[in-house]
């Protein structure tokens, strides 16, 4: 029988199967994938970083610079999804699962209190890795400059901005997981991966699992004084370039918007649609 691509009521059901093998996984599985897959994201985000610095550098080709960024970033999700990986934002689609009554709530919050961990170990490795290589000094430096740019940047949003950011940004990503389970062929599941997350990064949304690479980047960066005065930010936007402005000004609320974004207008969006309506 010819494979065709699934229809959206079958995604649905896919999603919903996806999500019982997803909280049923065991422990030391899912920290390695969940490792693996924050790896993978980190390595989409400094590449994207490395390709566009110097268009992100210059005002009037900033946007240009977003474009480029986001056609190198989808590489992350696709390793993720192609190759195998955990990732916190696409697993807010197990919300689907929830309103079936086919994974309880406990179970799903234990994948993503594991996975999340898991994605945080993955992105501070590479970042770690990528301080220490001296990739940070290529242009001159300005790599390492943007860097804590766009790091600070994510620390001085209002918990407002960065929630409906993070609302955007999951949204587009979940959609990309969404057609990828409904694509019939590894090419097929490319291009469904692709232009969503191309989308997300030129918009200039917010994604949780990436700015564990991109903060904790910029945080390590800044520690070099030319990196910082290359910057040209003041004392007042550095200051909040922290551990806790990591945590507490960026991360808790774009992934609180993650999960409205993926969850709500994704996964339990089409199941009330396919199997509820």
């Amino acid at each position: 029988m010819e494979k065709r691509p699934l229809k959206p009521a079958e995604i649905t059901d896919f999603t919903i199967e996806m999500a019982q093998d997803k909280v049923n996984g065991s422990l030391p599985k899912l920290l390695i994938l969940s490792f693996l897959a924050g790896a993978f994201i980190a390595f989409a985000a400094e590449g994207s970083n490395m390709a566009a610095f110097n268009l992100f550098a210059e005002p009037t080709t900033y946007g240009l610079g977003k474009a480029l960024a986001g056609a190198v970033f989808g590489t992350g999700l696709m390793l993720v999804v192609l190759a195998g990986g955990e990732l916190f934002t696409g697993n807010t689609l197990i919300l689907a699962a929830v309103c079936q009554s086919k994974v309880k709530l406990s179970q799903m919050l234990r994948n993503w209190s594991i996975v999340y961990t898991g994605n945080l170990i993955g992105s501070l490795f590479i970042a770690y890795m990528m301080v220490n290589s001296g990739l940070f000094t290529s242009g001159a430096g300005m790599l390492g400059a943007v860097t804590v740019k766009i790091a600070a940047y994510k620390v001085n949003l209002t918990f407002m901005q960065a929630f409906y950011l993070g609302i955007m940004c999951n949204w587009l990503v979940c959609l990309a997981v969404w057609i990828s389970y409904g694509a019939e062929s590894m090419a097929g599941k490319i291009f469904a991966i692709f232009f969503p997350i191309w989308l997300f990064i030129t918009s200039g949304f917010e994604h949780s699992v990436a700015n564990m690479y991109y903060i904790p980047a910029g945080i390590m960066a800044r520690s070099n004084p030319a990196f910082s005065e290359l910057a040209g930010l003041s004392q007042e936007v550095l200051d909040n370039l922290t551990w806790g402005g990591f945590f507490i000004n960026n991360l808790i609320p774009v992934t609180l918007g993650n999960i409205v974004g993926g969850g709500l207008f994704v996964g339990i969006a089409y199941w009330y649609s396919y199997k509820k309506a």
